[in-house]
């Protein structure tokens, strides 16, 4: 895989991104300093988030148990408050080229694909894409985002090999065009060391020999990056922030620019002292794990997508796109049925802006959807 003039898999250097996410509060202003902090620090690229709060979190969104920890009442309310512009985010970008980093952001909704896009125009677009953990059973999303033909991360918390596997059948394009790569991660922030599941990094290998394999590090560990180094990763994500004491969802599982600078070190120091691990080598079958773990089920539920009814539709009435988008939380059909959903006849009238059930369209859920 190459992002510009970097590339990324066994017997390169690990590729450190610095996650500015929601870090910002919502200023462009504090995002330009952080990604100049960032850039001090050592990363090779910053990310930035682009949701709008109307598209993705449907009336019956809830907040995750961290998010809760952190202050928040009210999730709709969070988000709004968290929220930059495509214009904003354009202005990031464009400080970001005069730095000479990388700029990569995570879509969270099909209808922004075009906007980021656009935004992107004037500064020779983004240097990648990247997917959100509970996105990984969101078909459309994923499938927009490779059709830009620009490299896409993929990442896999809260997820099983099944889910990857599926997800890799649907971006077949995108691998073998080899503009893709999945980290392993585990929703939880922040991730208990003892919980960081590196083992996950081997796994994904030995199930995706073809694609260079990183961690996204929710951990508070300055030394966790290095580990997983040791392990096969050839991209590393760390949340990045001004203050980890700072109100907000995020900024607690994060690390200052200080801690930051001495993650990146202790990253390259695994590389240079012991080379790089090849991520495709052959692993011992104990080490192959990729499961969803109990900390993280609960992000995986308030942070999934749903197919999500546009407007209130009677019984009896045959969906159709139009009647349908994908918003939080995941508690209903997931997007990745929406063909199986086009056509059906409604067995009930549902409300708006509700996330669909199996029921509603008289079907029983598929096995995997029942565990």
């Amino acid at each position: 895989m190459r992002i510009r003039d970097r590339h990324i898999g066994p017997g390169h250097a690990p590729y450190l991104i610095a996650e500015l996410g929601v870090n910002h509060d919502g200023s462009v202003v504090r995002a330009i300093d952080l990604a100049r902090a960032a850039h001090a620090a050592g990363a090779d690229a910053i990310k930035l988030q682009f949701f709008r709060t109307d598209l993705l979190m449907s009336r019956a969104a809830k907040l995750a148990a961290y998010q809760k920890v952190a202050g928040e009442t009210d999730p709709v309310a969070m988000l709004r408050r968290l929220e930059l512009s495509a214009n904003g985010l354009a202005r990031v970008l464009a400080a970001a080229r005069s730095l000479g980093v990388h700029a990569i952001v995570t879509i969270f909704s099909v209808e922004l694909v075009a906007e980021a896009e656009a935004a992107a125009a004037a500064h020779g677009g983004w240097d990648a894409y990247k997917t959100a953990s509970p996105d990984i059973i969101h078909r459309p999303l994923l499938e927009a985002l490779a059709a830009t033909k620009r490299p896409l991360i993929v990442s896999t918390g809260a997820s099983t090999m099944a889910e990857v596997t599926r997800a890799v059948e649907w971006l077949g394009d995108a691998q073998r065009e080899t503009r893709l790569a999945f980290l392993q991660c585990v929703s939880s922030y922040p991730t208990p060391d003892h919980l960081a599941a590196l083992d996950g990094i081997g796994a994904l290998a030995a199930a995706l020999p073809k694609v260079p394999i990183g961690y996204s590090d929710h951990t508070a560990s300055e030394a966790m990056g290095a580990l997983a180094v040791a392990a096969g990763a050839c991209i590393l994500e760390k949340h990045f922030t001004y203050d980890r004491s700072a109100r907000g969802p995020d900024h607690a599982a994060s690390l200052d620019a200080a801690g930051f600078a001495c993650y990146v070190a202790h990253a390259r120091e695994a590389c240079a002292r012991h080379g790089r691990v090849d991520s495709a080598a052959p692993r011992s079958p104990a080490a192959a794990c990729k499961a969803v773990q109990p900390i993280e089920r609960d992000v995986r539920t308030v942070s999934r997508q749903s197919i999500v009814s546009r407007g209130a539709l009677p019984a009896g009435h045959v969906l159709t796109r139009h009647d349908l988008t994908f918003k939080r939380p995941g508690t209903g059909i997931p997007p990745y049925a929406l063909d199986f959903v086009l056509g059906a006849r409604l067995a009930f009238a549902v409300a708006p802006d509700v996330p669909l059930a199996w029921a509603d369209i008289g079907h029983e859920p598929p096995r995997e959807e029942t565990t």
